[in-house]
């Protein structure tokens, strides 16, 4: 499995949002909204008390580490 990043926006924007989908199964969130805009979508990402807007890039980074996942899972099969 090679290391990659997301090579654009949208992959970035799809891939957290997968995330937050997964990690929602998994009960490690309360709760997941996804604001989809035309120019960049805004997630909203709520555990326990705590609930936080979040940028695209913030979402993948937040989620990830959330999931324990210490690779890059744009070749993770979700």
């Amino acid at each position: 499995m090679t290391k990659q990043t997301p090579s654009t926006q949208l992959a970035l924007e799809e891939i957290a949002e997968k995330l937050g989908k997964k990690a929602m199964d998994l009960g490690l969130i309360s709760n997941f909204v996804v604001r989809h805009f035309p120019d960049c979508w805004e997630f909203y990402i709520s555990s326990n008390n705590e609930s936080n807007f979040f940028t695209p890039s913030e979402a993948y980074l937040y989620l990830k580490k959330l999931l324990g996942l210490d690779f890059q899972v744009s070749s993770y099969k979700l």
